[in-house]
Parts: C-alpha cells; structure tokens; sequence
C-alpha cells in the first residue's frame, strides 16, 4: 500500500471517529438509539409473556388471605393512619367577565402559527412534542427538547400527566393553562374559533407501524387548530404522523373517551376571563366534574366492550377527584370485572400508565391490598417497569400495612424513574429520611 493511501486511510479513520462523537452526543441520536432499543426489547418482552392475558381481580383470593394474617398480626404491627386528602377549595371565578353576545360559529375555522413538532425516535415524546407545538402558537420559542428535558428527566418515561404539561406552562413558559375532563365536539370548536389551539390527550390502537412496541391500545396527545363542519374533520397537529391532519369527527368520541374527554386550553393572562366565559359552567372544577361523572354514567348504558370500561373508568376518575372514594371504588371493581370479557386484542393494557385514579379509590378506602395487588400486577406486565406513580402508591399501601422497608425500597425506584417526584419525596420525608 503507497504512502498516499495510507494517509487517506488515517484521515478516513478520524473523520469518521469525530463524526461517531458528534453522533455519540447528539440528543436525537442518543434517543433513537435508546427507542429503538426499548421497543425491542418490548417486543421480546410482549412475545414471551403478552400484557394483554394479564387481568386484575379486585379482592381476590390472595388478597383476602394476604389481609386476614395481616389482621391477625395487627398487635404486633404499626400500621399507618388512614388520612383523607383535605378538601379541594372551588377554583374561583373571575371577578368580572365581558358580555359576549353569541353568534354562530364560522363553518369553517382554521388557526395558523403552530410549528410542527414531530415525536419520532424519541422515546414516549408525544407531551413535549405536542406541548410545545400548542406554546408555540403563543410566540414561545422552544422546541419538543425543551419542554422534553422538564417534563421527562428520564426519558423512559411512560407518560406525561396533564397536571405536569399545566404547571410546565404556568412555571416555565409565562402562560397559564386550564385543564377540564367531559369535553366534547362543540368545546373545541368553540375555543378555535375563538383563537385558542385545544390540546387533548386521546387513546388510539396502533399495530406496530411506528416500529417495535408500538401496539395495542396506548394514549396519545394531539393539537386541535381548526375544523370543517361541511367534511366534518377536525384539523389536527399530530406529533406522530404530521402537520394538519384531518381528524373525522365521528371518531373523536370513541378516542377522546378513553380519557375523560380531556383537554387543556393554553391562553395568555390577559385573556383569562375569555376562556372561563367560554368554559361556562365547566370553569369551576367541581362542576366539571360532576358534569363528566355524570356524563359517563349516562354513557355506560349504551356501550359495551372496552367503550364500556372506560366509562366506568372515567366515572371511577370523576368520583375521586369528587372524594367520594367509596362509590370510586365500586365503580373500579364493575370495570376490572369487566375487563377480561373484552377481547385479548382490544384490552387497554396500558390503562394505569395514564390514569392512576383506582390506586387513590383502593387506599382512601383501606383496601389497601387492592392497590399492592394492582400496583404490582401494573408493573410487572411491562416491558420496563418505569412508573413511578405505581411505585409511590405501592409504596403508600405497604407502609399502611407497616411494611416500612418496602416503602422505602418502591419510594426509592419512583425517585429513580422521576427524579425530583414530589410526592416520593415528601413520603420519605415523612418516614424520616
């Protein structure tokens, strides 16, 4: 081999390892590869041992034995107190609200200046991808990372909440945020039209089109920005497939339901008694939750399946934001008895990654083997068990049940999945470390 050749040998060499360290630190790159990674590894996991099979029986067998030698060994066993959470004050209106004449809304209505952002090959970065793309209609200027880095220190992260997307905006972005659950068409359209993008967190079923892992029934965030009543589809900005989407109505109930019919209006502070004249009587959280536990009683009825669950589910949901925990807990137990009559390939396996109400329903309770038992079960059917609000509740039972070292021990794996988790960190305060 001639001198030369060598030369462009060596020079070959290190252009290719600067670019391996570019690469190496690189957000997106070092993402994709841990998505990529994490979906196969998922995929291995579902094949060996399918979540779908995996059912919850609330008081089961076990567990009644499991409380019986509990019972008989109470003497000798501190156990926690059961504390209520203090009542929630009514979220006030404000003192003065504009006279609006109403008027028809526009047929057609389309908001302009949202940049798109796009969750591909980061893992679980559909929240910061859509919140950004929702602030950016605002002048913000970030992007998916920014509010990626905030809302998900450990980027395998299952799920973001909608309380954590409202405080980001409220602490971060110089913005305010309302969150309400019992939306429907008409909520949307009215807010559109009135210039403010809806984002909503909906559930869809995927069929492992966006790689290994990606299927069954899973949440999703998206960015309402316009709709068109004459072709009937709203105009969404969605972070998995793309920019301007149009989005049928005749299915937003069916998605929207698997999640209380959520949604969160982001809004300037100048603006604020607009949007809670267009909220209505939905402005006062109380309120709105009254009206969407009655808006899912009334639905059950009428539907069957996994339609049926989420009902019951969303009904369950509404009672414990109500506090009314025992009638919570009996609208969980009618929908786990529900679950394993659904089909094995429509069953929301991933329903307590999103909404972790029944764990709050079981505790304020007592039943506190229901939440170990469904904590665990939760925990176990997944790929990479990352929840840190199963931990923390898991945690809160086996500490009622004095089973101190095991609190600690799932308190500890919360904080490793989510640094900083408040919660956890005023339990183990509370436990003396």
């Amino acid at each position: 081999m001639s001198k030369r050749l060598k030369w462009l040998g060596i020079v070959l060499v290190l252009l290719l390892l600067t670019l391996g360290v570019a690469l190496a630190t690189s957000l997106q790159f070092r993402e994709s590869v841990s998505y990529r990674w994490s979906s196969l590894r998922a995929r291995v996991k579902y094949l060996l041992d399918p979540p779908e099979k995996v059912v919850f029986t609330p008081a089961d067998q076990q567990a009644e034995v499991a409380l019986a030698v509990q019972q008989t060994l109470k003497a000798l066993t501190p156990t926690a107190t059961l504390t209520m959470p203090p009542a929630q004050p009514f979220t006030p209106l404000p003192t003065s609200t504009p006279t609006i004449t109403p008027t028809p809304l526009p047929a057609e209505f389309k908001l302009e200046g949202i940049r798109f952002q796009s969750q591909r090959y980061l893992m679980n970065y559909c929240a910061p991808a859509n919140l950004a793309m929702a602030l950016s209609f605002w002048g913000w200027q970030g992007n998916r990372t920014t509010t990626g880095t905030w809302l998900k220190p450990f980027r395998e992260d299952k799920n973001v909440m909608p309380y954590e997307m409202q405080d980001y905006v409220e602490q971060e972005a110089g913005l305010k945020a309302v969150v309400r659950v019992g939306g429907d068409l008409q909520i949307i359209k009215d807010f559109i039209a009135a210039g403010f993008p809806v984002l909503v967190e909906k559930g869809e079923v995927l069929h492992g089109e966006y790689g290994p892992g990606s299927t069954g029934w899973m949440g999703h965030y998206m960015v309402f920005s316009g709709y068109n009543d004459a072709k009937e589809y709203l105009i969404a900005q969605d972070s998995l497939v793309g920019a301007d989407q149009e989005y049928p109505y005749s299915i937003l109930d069916t998605d929207w339901r698997a999640f209380n019919y959520v949604y969160i209006v982001i809004y300037p502070p100048d603006r604020e008694s607009e949007v809670y004249h267009l909220l209505g009587a939905q402005a006062d959280e109380y309120a709105n939750q009254q009206y969407a536990a009655l808006k899912a009683s009334n639905e059950v009825m009428g539907l069957s399946g996994r339609d049926q669950f989420f009902a019951l589910y969303n009904r369950g949901s509404s009672l414990v934001e109500l506090q009314d925990y025992g009638g919570a807990a009996l609208i969980f137990d009618q929908a786990f008895e529900l679950y394993p009559a659904i089909p094995e390939a429509d069953r929301p396996y991933r329903a307590l990654w999103y909404n972790t109400s029944p764990y709050k329903a079981y505790y304020y309770t007592g039943r506190y083997w229901d939440v170990i038992n469904l904590a665990t079960t939760t925990l176990d059917s997944m790929a990479e068990a990352t929840l840190e609000e199963s931990y923390y509740w898991r945690a809160r039972a086996g500490l009622a049940l004095g089973d101190t070292a095991g609190a600690y021990r799932d308190l500890k794996k919360a904080l490793k999945y989510h640094e900083g988790f408040e919660p956890a960190e005023l339990l183990l305060t509370e436990m003396g470390y």
